[in-house]
C-alpha cells in the first residue's frame, strides 16, 4: 500500500514496539528506528550486571522483529525534527519523511545536577551499562582474593530506592558469600559491604507501606546497610559525601535515583517538562503538535503523569496507533486512560512484593515465581524465555553451590575511585602503625597503583 501514510516509530523499547503491531494491522507504512541493533528487557539488567543472565538474553534484534511484520528497520540515532516539512535527520545525515512522528526512545539517568554524580557513578539503563557493571563487580571480588591485607573491602553503594536500586542491592548481597564462597573461598565475605542510600523515607515508595517495610526488612536480613532520609551533597572517586558533611567511603557507586529525557532532545525543538521529558497532552500528541505522539518514560502529561513502568509504556504505543488511525479518518483523538495492571518487584532469591488492584498483595516465594512469570512472558523471542528460565533456575536452585558466580571480563579502565581507594585506605592502614609500616603501605599502595593504571 504505497499510498498508506507514513508513521516513523523513534525507539524499539516496550512503548515503541508495541505500536508497530497494531499501525501494522490498520495498514500503514511503518518504520522503526533505533541506534541499537538489538531491543532490550530493562527489567532484567540488573541480573545481567550479576552475573545471572548473559547479555543476550534480555536483548532481540530490532531488525528480526520488524521484518516479521513487514516494517521497515534503520539503525540510527535522532539528531533534528522539522515538523513544518514533516522529515526527521538522523546524526548521520540522513533524512526521512513521515506522515505522523512517535518518540519512544525511553530515558538516560538524572543526576539532579550532582557534582560528580555522572564522572564517578554506573547507570544501569542499557546492556551495555549491564556489562560494564557486570565486570566491575567481578573485579572488586578478584581484588580482595590478589590483596594481601585482611583488612581490605569491596564496598559497593547504590543510590536510590526504587525496583531497580531494591533489586541490585539485595542481588549484590546475596553474592557476596554465593560468589565467594564458590570463587574465591579464602576471602570472608564479610569484606563485601553494600550500602543503599535513599533521600525519602522508605524504599519502593510506590507501594503500600506493608510492602516498603518488608522490602527493608529483607534487605537488612540480607545486611545491606540501609540510608534513608539521606540526601547526597557530592560523589567523588572513593567516596560519596553527604548533605551532612560525613564521607562514606566506596569503591563501586551505582546510580539508579531518577531518570531524564535522553541527550540531545532538547535539539528536537519540542516542548519539554520536568526531567527533560517531553510534554504531551491527554491523548499523548506533544503539546502544540498534531501530528507527533511521545509515549514512554519519555511523555510526561503534567496534569496526570503515568508511572514509569513497562505497562503503561505498552498501553501508550496501543493507545497512539489507534489515534493515528482515528486521525486518518477525520476523527478526534481520545485521552489516553492507564488501567492498572499492578506492580512487582524482587529483592532477591524467593523475595519479592506485588501489589495487584483492588488491595491485592503477596510477598515471599509466591510474589518471586509472579514475578519470574511475568518477566519471562514479556520477554521478546523463544530462545530468550527458554535461555532466561534455564539461566535463573540454575542460579536460584544452585545458589551456594557455584549458582552465582559472576563470569565476565577485565575492565578496560580501573573503577572510577580505585587508585584513590587503594591510597586512602593505605594511608588510613598506616596512620595505625609505626611510621615505618605507613611507609611500606604507602609505598604498596604505589604499586597498586601503577599495576592498575
Amino acid at each position: 500500500m504505497t499510498d498508506s501514510p507514513h508513521v516513523i516509530i523513534v525507539g524499539a523499547g516496550f512503548a515503541g514496539l508495541a505500536a508497530v503491531g497494531r499501525l501494522r494491522k490498520a495498514g500503514f507504512m511503518v518504520t522503526v528506528i533505533d541506534k541499537n541493533l538489538y531491543s532490550t528487557f530493562q527489567p532484567l539488567l540488573y541480573q545481567v550486571a550479576t552475573g545471572g543472565l548473559n547479555p543476550g538474553d534480555v536483548s532481540y534484534a530490532v531488525g528480526g522483529f520488524t521484518s516479521r511484520r513487514r516494517t521497515r528497520y534503520v539503525r540510527g540515532e535522532l539528531a533534528s525534527i522539522d515538523d513544518a516539512a514533516r522529515r526527521v535527520k538522523l546524526s548521520g545525515g540522513r533524512e526521512l519523511g513521515y506522515d505522523y512522528l512517535i518518540l519512544a526512545t525511553g530515558v538516560a539517568a538524572n543526576y539532579f545536577g550532582l557534582p560528580g554524580a555522572a564522572e564517578n557513578t554506573f547507570g544501569l539503563y542499557s546492556r551495555a551499562d549491564a556489562i560494564v557493571l557486570r565486570d566491575h563487580l567481578m573485579n572488586g571480588f578478584e581484588r580482595l582474593s590478589e590483596s594481601s591485607d585482611p583488612r581490605s573491602e569491596f564496598v559497593i553503594t547504590v543510590v536510590g530506592g526504587g525496583a531497580t536500586g531494591v533489586e541490585l542491592a539485595g542481588t549484590a548481597a546475596e553474592l557476596r558469600r554465593a560468589v565467594i564462597q564458590s570463587t574465591f573461598p579464602d576471602v570472608d565475605p564479610d569484606r563485601v559491604h553494600v550500602r543503599l542510600i535513599e533521600m525519602a523515607p522508605a524504599l519502593v515508595m510506590p507501594f503500600h507501606p506493608k510492602l516498603r517495610e518488608y522490602t527493608r526488612r529483607q534487605l537488612v536480613h540480607r545486611g545491606v546497610d540501609i540510608r534513608l532520609n539521606t540526601e547526597i551533597r557530592e560523589v567523588r572517586p572513593d567516596c560519596v559525601v553527604l548533605a551532612d558533611g560525613q564521607d562514606l567511603p566506596t569503591d563501586l557507586t551505582v546510580w539508579a535515583a531518577g531518570v531524564a529525557g535522553p541527550h540531545g532532545l532538547a535539539d528536537w525543538g519540542l516542548p519539554l517538562g520536568k526531567g527533560g521529558r517531553l510534554l504531551v497532552g491527554p491523548d499523548l500528541l506533544v503539546e502544540g503538535h498534531d501530528r507527533i505522539f511521545a509515549i514512554g518514560d519519555i511523555a510526561l502529561n503534567q496534569k496526570d503523569p503515568d508511572p514509569q513502568l513497562a505497562q503503561p509504556a505498552i498501553q501508550h504505543g496501543k493507545h497512539v496507533a489507534a489515534q493515528i488511525t482515528r486521525l486518518t479518518r477525520g476523527e478526534p483523538t481520545q485521552a489516553f486512560t492507564y488501567h492498572d495492571r499492578g506492580m512487582m518487584a524482587t529483592i532477591g532469591r524467593r523475595s519479592a512484593i506485588v501489589q495487584l488492584p483492588q488491595g491485592i498483595r503477596f510477598t515471599g516465594t509466591l510474589a518471586w515465581f509472579a514475578w519470574l512469570g511475568l518477566h519471562l512472558v514479556y520477554l521478546l523471542g523463544g530462545r530468550n524465555r527458554v535461555a532466561t528460565l534455564v539461566n535463573l533456575s540454575w542460579r536460584y536452585m544452585a545458589w551456594g553451590h557455584g549458582g552465582g558466580v559472576i563470569v565476565g571480563d577485565e575492565p578496560d579502565q580501573p573503577l572510577p575511585g580505585e587508585a584513590a581507594a587503594i591510597a586512602r585506605r593505605a594511608a588510613d592502614a598506616g596512620a595505625g602503625s609505626d611510621a615505618g609500616a605507613g611507609a611500606g603501605a604507602g609505598a604498596d599502595a604505589a604499586k597498586a597503583i601503577d599495576d592498575s593504571v
